[in-house]
């Protein structure tokens, strides 16, 4: 058991939790734009998610970021998403079938994996990035079309997922290993799914809250929304999205936090079952 006194002074303690991953979207520069300090960012996380090139990232950039993950000992997966370069990848599409849907992750986790294997590395995981990520939370369908991609692939890939949500249903049906993800710098609607990023407040920016939030949701292994509902959750990792200009201080800041409270900080493609 572990205590802590938060920022307002009032003690806490936190039990049963010893370990936990901290993950990181990055790859997601394009030829000359640069996005995120991925370099910093793997110095903290123990997990990537790579940008597979159809919201960002290239081959060039995908191949740096993975022999850079793999120099510093961080585990690699591809975070696929939809076709929309000019949106990041954060604008809906809606009505697209959920069989092309597949085919564009499958084709995006596959060259991801084939950079990784060329350069000595292994990909462990599957994280749907931006609108698809969010869409497939709430749409089976949608849900099913990712797990069923990155099945198709390995089935030994590990789906991430964030708790209680139809992504987590449809890894589960098709038998795939789940790693549930909670995330330090975005707040949460009542429906357990994230708050729209056009929603004041939506993106957190304070390193030193969003540690508190971290260790609160640890703590009570539970996500707690804009409306202080609290949601049973199991988390296996949290995540700091890189393009947000407070990553690299909010990565330092929570690994700190958690290391103080005795929690080691592992890849969850080393520590699920």
């Amino acid at each position: 058991m572990f205590s802590e006194t938060n920022a307002a002074g009032a003690s806490w303690t936190m039990a049963g939790v010893s370990k936990v991953d901290l993950n990181c979207d990055m790859g997601e520069s394009f030829g000359v734009y640069t996005l995120g300090a991925d370099a910093e960012m793997l110095k903290l996380v123990t997990t990537a998610n790579v940008a597979c090139g159809f919201h960002a990232g290239d081959p060039l950039v995908i191949d740096r970021t993975i022999r850079l993950a793999l120099d510093a000992g961080v585990a690699v997966g591809a975070h696929p998403s939809f076709l929309d370069p000019w949106g990041f990848g954060r604008r809906p599409i809606q009505g697209e079938d959920p069989g092309d849907i597949e085919r564009m992750v499958i084709y995006q986790i596959g060259a991801v994996r084939a950079l990784a294997e060329a350069a000595g590395h292994r990909l462990t995981h599957v994280k749907a990035h931006g609108s698809l990520g969010n869409m497939a939370a709430v749409d089976l369908d949608l849900a099913l079309a990712c797990a069923r991609a990155a099945r198709a692939v390995d089935r030994d890939l590990i789906l991430v997922v964030m708790p209680g949500m139809e992504t987590e249903r449809a890894a589960l049906q098709l038998g795939l290993r789940v790693a549930r993800e909670v995330f330090a710098d975005r707040t949460y609607d009542d429906n357990g799914n994230l708050t729209s990023r056009k929603k004041p407040g939506a993106v957190l920016h304070d390193a030193e809250m969003a540690a508190d939030r971290v260790l609160a949701m640890l703590e009570a292994q539970a996500i707690t929304t804009v409306t202080g509902a609290t949601i049973p959750a199991r988390i296996d990792t949290i995540c700091v999205h890189g393009d947000n200009p407070a990553a690299v201080e909010m990565a330092r800041v929570i690994r700190a936090r958690l290391e103080t409270q005795g929690i080691a900080i592992e890849p969850f493609s080393r520590t699920l079952r």
